[in-house]
């Protein structure tokens, strides 16, 4: 027996896609969708407009989601992402298995080099920061869980970009605006680059030197499951006043593998 408003399947290709779709939670998913750190808030035309959404339709979508928390009005009617998208992506992050393997080793590391821990993976041309254990002296951005960075100017990044083959690295920063939001020390071009991720992948290792930001430090290393590819990358960050980078290339790399291989064979164990 068909389920009540099921969509026919058009074919053996489009049943896992068709059967069980409802559509108006997929519009309401393609709105939510909308919204990152560069696009924070968005009238209800433009919204039509980037995801085709008939204005009646859409107008009903945010309402729902607007009543749910999801989405909020601004006094000049502007829409921008609610309170309870926070609380489902902060819940996302805590119950992610690596996470949850990674959380007593990277607060090991923490305790043991007293410096600013994190945790990322890479989406798109961002580093996502899953995991943040700060050092209250380290001064930088108001980075925190669920925050992104360009992954051209940080360690982590870099690590995770230089997995990466010609063509999806060049697919991946297609848009990426080389020279803006960076330190003084940021690659300048996709060229320059390339050059750096060369070496990072011949010592296994990424530094970033003042190139998130001026004062800024950090080295990272790669994390792996099962495949051949990185899980994630986790790094110590420091003040440039604290670290010089022998240091980084030092004992702080040597604590920083130890608990990177701790993780990857948590992982690989699950």
């Amino acid at each position: 027996m068909k389920a009540p408003d099921e969509a026919p399947a058009t074919g053996d290709g489009d049943k896992a896609h068709s059967r069980y779709r409802i559509e108006a939670l997929a519009k309401g998913l393609d709105v939510l969708r909308l919204f990152d750190e560069s696009v924070t808030s968005l009238k209800l035309r433009e919204i039509c407009d980037r995801t085709g959404i008939p204005m009646p339709t859409a107008f009903r979508v945010v309402a729902t989601l607007e009543e749910g928390g999801y989405l909020e009005r601004l006094p000049d009617g502007s829409i921008r992402p609610g309170v309870a998208v926070l609380l489902l992506g902060s819940a996302a992050l805590r119950g992610s298995s690596l996470v949850q393997l990674s959380e007593q080793p990277l607060r090991h590391l923490a305790e043991e080099s007293g410096e600013t821990v994190n945790l990322g993976v890479l989406v798109g041309d961002q580093v996502l920061y899953l995991a943040r254990l700060r050092n209250s002296d380290l001064v930088t951005a108001n980075i925190q869980v669920g925050s992104t960075l360009p992954a051209a100017y940080t360690s982590m990044g870099k690590l995770l970009l230089a997995y990466l083959s010609d063509a999806e690295l060049a697919a991946t920063l297609a848009r990426h605006d080389f020279g803006t939001d960076a330190g003084p020390n940021a690659a300048t071009s996709l060229d320059q680059l390339r050059e750096r991720l060369a070496v990072i992948r011949e010592q296994g290792y990424a530094l970033q030197d003042e190139e998130v930001a001026a004062g800024l430090r950090s080295v990272s290393v790669p994390v792996f499951g099962r495949d051949a590819k990185p899980a994630a990358a986790i790094n110590i960050a420091v003040a440039s006043s604290r670290h010089d980078l022998a240091s980084l290339r030092g004992p702080l790399l040597t604590r920083l593998r130890a608990t990177a291989d701790e993780i990857s064979r948590l992982l690989r164990a699950t």
